[in-house]
């Protein structure tokens, strides 16, 4: 969660080349503006889609979920949206709602059984909740959590193909050598791999796509412009990092905060990203969903 108003609308997407070897790209398909503005509808800072990309439950920083259906045209862009009601917000297991620090809510993956998992900054730690918004249990937080930069914890949460949890902290990881992704499996924390750090740039959200390679949304603030954004693709094996490359960079201001990613499939095959920004319930800011289709 970032509380810094952008400005000014810049233009064309850049794209970094990669080296000689085929130049993975994502497409810029569209941006679709959310229309409405209610109590907790905003600051969205975790999604998720279905794999078919049709339906979605987004996350406000403030602890509350909004689900519903989108409409896309025949590239997949996303024409129309509808909301199952108003947002969901979450609550502790005795049914109390969460309120701050506790309710700084992040990351946002869909578990196997239909549940979800958050992740939180400030109180750094990742738990489980039932669609009703019901804390269902608080993972053991590992030490290093204490360690991370304020207000930089995990943001980005990702499940992987077998079931385990993937996050790493928007920040500082209390002095650890590049940026740390931690796994969370088998009842217990382990950091299987580092990434590559650049000073300017934050990881901000996180999600596996179909070829189990870790996609990785990143943000940089310029000053009287805006955000850029960033789309890297990781491969990794029990050894380390396999592969890095990145899918696109915006100029400063193009889409926003862009905080949420969800990767899906569509019924040829093609692999999108669509994302959502998170407008720091400012009416002077937008959400909305912002689509990209990955071509290799």
């Amino acid at each position: 969660m970032i509380r810094v108003v952008s400005a000014c609308l810049a233009s064309a997407l850049a794209v970094v080349p990669l080296g000689a070897a085929a130049v993975p790209r994502a497409v810029y398909l569209g941006t679709y503006q959310i229309p409405d503005r209610v109590e907790y509808l905003g600051g969205f800072s975790g999604l998720e889609f279905s794999e078919d990309g049709n339906s979605f439950v987004a996350l406000s920083d403030s602890a509350a979920l909004a689900s519903g259906t989108v409409v896309r045209d025949e590239r997949g862009a996303i024409t129309g949206v509808s909301f199952d009601g108003p947002p969901v917000r979450l609550k502790d297991a005795n049914g109390a709602l969460m309120s701050d620090p506790a309710d700084d809510s992040e990351g946002l993956a869909f578990a196997p059984d239909g549940s979800l998992y958050i992740s939180f900054e400030l109180m750094n730690r990742v738990a489980k909740f039932g669609r009703d918004g019901v804390l269902i249990e608080t993972l053991p937080i590992p030490r290093e959590f204490y360690g991370f930069e304020y207000n930089a914890g995990p943001e980005g949460l990702a499940i992987g193909p077998d079931g385990a949890l993937f996050t790493l902290p928007e920040g500082d990881a209390g002095g650890m050598t590049s940026d740390p992704v931690f796994r969370f499996r088998n009842g217990g924390w382990d950091v299987p791999f580092n990434i590559r750090e650049d000073a300017t740039w934050r990881p901000v959200g996180a999600d596996f796509g179909p070829d189990g390679r870790l996609y990785l949304l990143e943000r940089d603030f310029w000053p009287l412009l805006g955000f850029k954004s960033r789309l890297r693709r990781i491969g990794f094996d029990e050894t380390g990092v396999t592969s890095d490359e990145t899918l696109f960079e915006t100029q400063a201001g193009q889409h926003g905060n862009l905080e949420g990613l969800s990767i899906w499939t569509d019924k040829t095959g093609a692999v999108h990203a669509t994302m959502i920004t998170d407008n720091n319930f400012l009416a002077i800011q937008d959400s909305a969903f912002v689509d990209y289709r990955i071509e290799d």
